[in-house]
């Protein structure tokens, strides 16, 4: 396993309540009443009263609640709730010694630091209770971190998270750095009303929350006016629902708005705003990633740790109405029936949980609806979890596009082909259309994935999610001008997923295709769509606003703002950053941006290379290519630095070095036809005629018809004097492009000089 796949879902922990203060500009409640009002943290926190004012008029849900897994989603190291073995236990992995032991009453562990060094540090809270339990730690400067060794509450044991991964003490996966950090990874979804509050000058946090664990207001919202409201007596008969106005996450709400209200913590997804506060939509807070094949498997299937939201939102039964607790009992959290039983709430078992359809014998695993149709994947180590798009196993699918199927899943001695075979004389050789069939084609890259991507788009039965992956891949894709009207016509579309991902994709054209269509999404009801309006905006001057636009452009943009200083503890939140100044043409703002996410993680080569292009571009060619030294020092493999770096070289006229890593680049990138043009052109300058001459006859055999590959070879010909040579590959040249007037220039050349 190595680094872009360790998924880190970590920690939660608490620093004293600080005082902080928020603007409620902006949000819906404020705008529509025309109010700007100032409120404390105290203030907020007031609101909040506690799980157990729930519990005199609801006893069943917080019995149900209580030791729950969001009930111990975090609590203090006491030894009532500390599962871990302390009694001066031993565990060593990828060097590291890890010693465990009490002191005072207290949880102790002794091991690497961030320096390094080994310390013993003092266990402050325990994150979660099963099948494993992580230990917190508190740092200087408000930052709170979790081992990367945890407690498997299943086994009795202590293991490593990742044992097949060495980490430096200063990369950011290191226990002591962002990747384990409470504060940035974990705090929002584990603890409730939390606000981080990042101080990107001092690279510290002054983070609050009103409750330390995952509590009923953690989902139902501060409770204060829902209970003064009860205690009143004002409620009125014949009205089921009039006690619930005052809160958020109730019984009578729709599929789609209580997956939503779930997806918050069970979503990848970035957080846009400073905090959730329970006003408006899933994603006037996040933007939940889509069904990128980084993340998820080409078909849509689990991945990386990508929780439920994408992966139940893409199935059939989000489209059909079922929610999280028709299979879940929300308070805790368990199963509402055991095995087939909870699939046969709404399918006729004598149908379905028979062998007839199963093929597999009654009561075995085989015969589980949830192994074929829910199969799962180990993250964390032990923490076995299912995938949640409940679809039909497609082992042809596994056969051309190396995806998994649930066969194969229990059937780990045969192969896909054979699962294939086995399904096709089961249910004959069609499958029923499904928009995989579309995605995994699509993840080849091949241009004519493209057809089958806009048949989804134009397919009103299709799931949101799915389309707006749909529209990714287009951005992908790229190879059809036609495209951009398919981006334009989305932002008509009602979903706000796909109205994001094709403002997203519209970053790519130039502003003056774009801008008209993109002017009018900054009013857009959903914040993320409006801050993705601004973004594709951010090259165009205030002043060149339209007045009609100038205040929504402002809003929006501040909107924008905020979500890049959310993301300001993320290497990556920082890159985004450098990226938006840039096209606001704030280079200094740009470069400390940039050099803040290094700061954050000093092995984020993406944020390095654009300091280097930044530098670049300034003229400070020295700075650029020791940057780029320090990128291929630690990533060796990486073409695109060495192509880039020999350019910078060739710019500097240092033309050994550039010859050194362009012919590196061609080597480690045989495709990079760019790399292999400018070696060439490198030889030439460096007066190696023989060498510029093999490099552009092997550019010509891998590239028949490419017009710079011939160019530069009839020009370094007549460098030469080689006027047969020049003659000969010039008219070839005239044969593909007849019209070319510099050709006809080199012709005349040639005829008026041999």
């Amino acid at each position: 396993m190595n680094r872009k796949q360790i998924v880190l879902l970590i920690l939660a922990v608490v620093v004293g309540v600080q005082i902080v203060y928020f603007w409620l500009e902006g949000k819906p409640e404020a705008a529509d009443a025309g109010k700007k009002e100032l409120l404390t943290a105290d203030v907020i926190a007031a609101s909040y009263i506690g799980s157990e004012s729930c519990r005199s008029c609801h006893e069943q849900e917080f019995s149900d609640w209580n030791k729950s897994d969001h009930d111990l989603a975090m609590q203090e190291a006491t030894s009532e709730f500390v599962l871990g073995d302390f009694e001066d236990q031993v565990f060593e992995s990828q060097g590291v010694t890890n010693k465990f032991f009490r002191k005072d009453d207290k949880y102790w562990v002794n091991t690497e630091g961030p320096d390094g060094k080994y310390a013993d540090y003092e266990i402050k809270y325990t994150y979660g209770v099963k099948p494993l339990q992580q230990y917190i730690v508190e740092f200087p400067g408000g930052k709170l971190q979790c081992l990367r060794t945890a407690w498997d509450s299943k086994k009795n044991k202590w293991f490593d998270l990742y044992p097949d991964l060495e980490v430096h003490p200063k990369e950011w996966l290191h226990w002591t750095k962002g990747g384990l950090n409470w504060n940035t990874m974990c705090s929002d979804c584990h603890s409730t009303n939390v606000h981080k509050n990042y101080i990107p000058e001092a690279d510290s946090f002054a983070t609050s929350f009103s409750i330390i664990n995952v509590s009923c207001e953690s989902c139902h919202g501060p409770g204060k006016a829902h209970v003064d409201f009860i205690k009143s007596n004002n409620i009125k008969k014949g009205d089921p629902y009039q006690a619930e106005q005052h809160l958020h996450q109730t019984s009578n709400l729709t599929s789609v708005e209580q997956v939503d209200q779930c997806a918050r913590c069970h979503a990848r997804r970035e957080q846009i705003t400073e905090a959730f506060d329970h006003q408006g939509s899933f994603m006037d807070h996040y933007v939940p990633a889509v069904l990128r094949d980084d993340l998820y498997h080409p078909d849509g299937q689990i991945k990386e740790e990508d929780y439920e939201y994408a992966s139940f939102t893409q199935s059939k039964m989000y489209m059909n109405g079922v929610k999280c607790a028709n299979c879940h009992n929300p308070h805790s959290l368990e199963l509402k029936a055991i095995g087939n039983a909870l699939c046969g709430q709404c399918h006729d078992q004598k149908k379905f949980d028979v062998p007839a359809h199963t093929f597999h014998a009654v009561n075995t695993e085989g015969a589980k609806c949830v192994n074929c149709h829910m199969p799962g994947t180990t993250y964390m180590g032990n923490d076995f979890r299912r995938d949640h798009s409940l679809r039909v196993p497609r082992p042809d699918q596994s056969v051309v596009y190396g995806t998994p199927n649930a066969c194969n899943k229990c059937h780990t001695d045969q192969t896909a082909q054979w699962a294939a075979n086995a399904i096709e004389k089961w249910f004959g050789k069609e499958r029923k259309p499904h928009f995989s069939d579309a995605l995994t084609f699509a993840s080849t890259r091949n241009p004519a994935a493209a057809a089958g991507l806009v048949t989804l788009l134009n397919d009103k039965k299709q799931p949101p999610i799915v389309k707006a992956t749909a529209l990714w891949y287009l951005g992908q894709l790229k190879n059809d001008p036609g495209t951009l009207a398919v981006f334009v016509n989305a932002l008509s579309d009602a979903e706000p997923i796909i109205r994001y991902t094709a403002l997203k994709e519209l970053n790519a054209y130039p502003l003056e295709q774009t801008q008209n269509h993109v002017l009018p999404m900054l009013k857009d009801p959903v914040r993320s769509v409006r801050i993705a309006a601004a973004d594709a905006l951010a090259t165009l001057p205030a002043s060149s606003v339209p007045a009609s636009f100038a205040a929504p452009y402002k809003k929006a943009t501040k909107e924008l703002e905020i979500n890049l200083k959310e993301r300001a503890d993320f290497p990556g939140g920082q890159m985004e950053a450098g990226q938006y100044y840039e096209r606001k043409g704030d280079v200094r703002k740009a470069e400390v941006a940039y050099k803040r996410s290094l700061s954050i993680d000093s092995f984020f080569n993406p944020a390095r290379l654009n300091l280097a292009y930044l530098q670049n571009r300034q003229g400070n060619t020295k700075e650029a290519i020791a940057l780029f030294n320090v990128v291929l020092q630690q990533e060796p493999g990486y073409a695109e630095g060495y192509y880039s770096l020999g350019l910078l070289y060739a710019e500097t006229n240092e033309m050994e070095l550039a010859i050194e890593n362009l012919k590196k680049a061609s080597q480690l990138d045989k495709a990079n036809t760019r790399a292999l043009y400018n070696l060439g052109l490198a030889y030439q300058r460096a007066n190696q005629a023989e060498a510029a001459e093999a490099v552009y006859l092997k550019g010509l055999q891998r590239f028949p018809d490419s017009y710079d590959f011939g160019n530069a070879l009839v020009i370094l010909y007549l460098q030469n004097n080689s006027f047969e040579k020049a003659e000969q590959h010039l008219a070839r040249l005239l044969g593909h492009y007849p019209n070319n007037p510099q050709l006809l220039q080199m012709k005349e050349y040639i005829r008026t000089n041999r």
